[in-house]
């Protein structure tokens, strides 16, 4: 864990939100790395900004990771690369100053507390945006109900049983915008998600409210992950004890236990314990999710389950379908956009409380002018197009609810 290192007495903002501005801004103006996340359910944000002038990785690996944020794409490529964020420098809601990892360099180090002490409580509205615009081609209804229709056709041709299909939406930023703000916003919209805010020169950034564990390994050596599907809009009327699930979502909750499952069973672990499916609560939405739960102090012959799940459970039936090949396959040839960060995953690595990865859903991308939100909807047999574009309607208004309250602002 960093050590710590105090900042300069004009640095250190009285309220733990204009600290969380000033260093997003400093680490801008250094060209830094910076990400920004709260775990479900933890009144408590935290902050890793690197120092490094490389951020690009192989596959990781969770037992020896030093501790940082991971960002990672639906499909790792030359174009799009897994990413470390290391925490050189480290702030929390609960620290009153800014740690510094034992070996980061010092000089660098003393360059962003100088950086920090020239930043106000005004500053933060800027963002990093990709080295290649146009990310995202939104397709129109007619298409991705087309997709849809055509992927039912190949699930009753039994050439795959359930694929995940999904599409963007552009919106303008709001005059003003400011990514702090809009993290501040979903950290009040969303206490039960991962949420997020990813800044990476070069990349662009990235926030997001995920509901959805890939990967958990906690302090007692817990490990744990999820199956989860289904997805329902909550009205007035509604609430997850009456919550009534058609057999078509019921078969996609099914299909993704059965998923998780037999990536245990690649890796011969029987002993798991398995609660679900129930009803859970997400935003605007309900979804039905099992939970997996494995205690690795149990199970001695798997010391690297965390990074054994990870490679197997990725990218999980959830985001793509099953089975695996054929369903990417298709995405890859009905999409019509590149996915790029969108149903990867993050989260933080090697901190004192384990690690957290969650799925990278519920979430958008900042251009210089535009916001590109992602959903996706899980199409089997019985889905019907229609019903499918409204769920992805659904699921674009976390980050559109973002968007218009800052707009009001």
């Amino acid at each position: 864990m960093p050590k710590a290192t105090t900042a300069p007495e004009s640095a250190a903002a009285p309220r733990a939100a204009h600290s969380l501005n000033r260093i997003y801004a400093a680490a801008l103006k250094r060209g830094l790395a910076f990400a920004a996340w709260r775990l479900p359910h933890d009144p408590v944000w935290q902050v890793a900004v690197s120092l490094q002038q490389e951020h690009r990785m192989g596959q990781p690996v969770l037992e020896t990771s030093a501790f940082g944020f991971l960002f990672c794409p639906f499909q790792a490529s030359e174009r799009h690369s897994n990413l470390f964020i290391k925490a050189d420098l480290y702030y929390s809601s609960v620290i009153s100053e800014l740690k510094a990892a034992e070996d980061a360099p010092a000089a660098h180090v003393q360059a962003f507390l100088e950086e920090l002490e020239k930043q106000d409580n005004s500053a933060g509205i800027a963002w990093y945006s990709p080295a290649e615009n146009g990310q995202g081609t939104v397709q129109t209804e007619e298409a991705y109900k087309t997709a849809v229709k055509n992927a039912v056709t190949a699930i009753q041709a039994e050439e795959m049983e359930k694929v995940v299909l999904s599409r963007v939406l552009k919106r303008a930023v709001p005059e003003g915008f400011a990514p702090v703000a809009a993290f501040e916003a979903m950290l009040e919209l969303h206490p039960r998600a991962l949420v997020s805010l990813v800044a990476v020169p070069g990349l662009g950034t990235w926030m997001g409210a995920s509901p959805e564990i890939l990967v958990s390994i906690d302090q007692n050596q817990v490990f744990r992950t999820v199956a989860l599907a289904g997805t329902q809009p909550i009205t007035n009327d509604t609430s997850t004890a009456d919550a009534i699930w058609r057999q078509k979502e019921i078969e996609e909750q099914a299909l993704v236990e059965r998923y998780v499952i037999n990536c245990f069973k690649k890796i011969r672990l029987r002993d798991y314990t398995e609660i679900g499916p129930k009803t859970i609560v997400a935003g605007n939405l309900m979804h039905l999710r099992t939970d997996f739960k494995v205690d690795m102090k149990q199970e001695p012959d798997f010391p690297n389950l965390g990074t054994d799940m990870l490679h197997l459970l990725h990218p999980t039936s959830a985001v793509c379908g099953m089975p695996k090949e054929p369903a990417i396959q298709f995405i890859l040839q009905h999409e019509g956009y590149d996915r790029s960060y969108y149903s990867g995953y993050l989260g933080p690595v090697g901190s004192a409380e384990g690690t957290q990865l969650y799925v990278n859903l519920r979430c958008m991308q900042l251009l210089p002018t535009e916001a590109v939100l992602y959903a996706g909807a899980g199409i089997t047999g019985e889905s019907s197009s229609e019903k499918e574009w409204l769920e992805t309607q659904y699921k674009f208004q976390a980050m559109r609810r973002v968007l218009g309250i800052l707009n009001e602002r």
